[in-house]
Parts: structure tokens; sequence; C-alpha cells
């Protein structure tokens, strides 16, 4: 499988904590495809599954949340080293047991989650997973079930 080396730029998104890389290939003739490509990405040996996509930009990007920039002690502006290699593994989240109990008694939102996107699935279980006190778990598990019963993709938190 080929990789992609290369240095980048950390772009600012916008007003979020997060930024993202261009991608300085071309993703139809590498990946023999126009729209979104899965990939492993490597930056400063970080691993990181992600997709390259087309967001109103000139090139294919990689989106770079706060997790990852803190992970490579990064900010926007920073210059960071890429390796890039196409993603053809399935992806799977697995789902924290608390979870799965609560997905038994509500199948409405497992149904939700299950038809959610992987990036959407560990964004829920990375909130749930992140909580430092129990009771904030608790709490962010319930509102998990609300918000998939409502059908909303991510818990849309910083």
């Amino acid at each position: 499988m080929k990789e992609y080396f290369f240095e980048a730029v950390i772009i600012k998104a916008g007003n979020f904590e997060s930024g993202y890389i261009e991608f300085p290939f071309d993703v139809e003739k590498e990946f023999g495809k126009k729209g979104q490509v899965k990939v492993k990405t490597y930056f400063d040996g970080f691993e990181y599954r992600v997709s390259l996509v087309e967001m109103k930009t000139p090139c294919h990007i990689i989106g770079l949340n706060k997790k990852v920039l803190d992970a490579i002690h990064k900010v926007p502006g920073d210059t960071v080293k890429v390796v890039i290699i196409e993603d053809n593994e399935t992806r799977t989240v697995e789902t924290p047991a608390d979870l799965a109990q609560l997905f038994a008694a509500y199948p409405a939102a497992k149904a939700v989650f299950d038809k959610l996107s992987f990036t959407h699935q560990k964004e829920y279980v990375e909130w749930i997973t992140s909580a430092q006190k129990q009771e904030t778990r608790d709490a962010r598990l319930v509102k998990c079930i609300e918000m998939l019963s409502a059908g909303k993709k991510n818990p849309g938190v910083k």
C-alpha cells in the first residue's frame, strides 16, 4: 500500500479549537476517487483514523480536532510531519458495557447509533468515556440516549 509523506502547516478552522491540513496530492489520481477517502494518518507519529474530505476547499483536507492537537502538542500555525495510508480496514467502535446496557432498553436509540458513521459513533463513545467522574458519565449516558432518540448525529460537545 502506498504511503504519502509530507509536511503541512496546520490551518485554523474558524472559531473552533481545531484545525486542518491540506493533502498536497490529487486524490482522484492517487486513490481513484473524487470524494471522501478513508485513511490512516500519522501526525508526528500519532495515529489517527480519519477521512480525506473536500470542505469547500481547493483540495482535500484532514481535520485535526482538539484531542489530536493536544496529543501532538501542536496548534494552528505549527508544521506537522504527516504520513497517510489508505485505510481499507473495517472501522468499528467498541461500545462500553454501560452504553450497551442502555441500548438494550432503548432499541430506537441503538438503531440510530448503528446507522451513524464511524466518526460520529466514536465521538459519542469518547464523550462518554472521557468523563472523569461517575456522575458525569451517568449524566452523559442519559443525554446520549436522549440525543440519539432525537436523531442527533453527534454529541456536539467541546
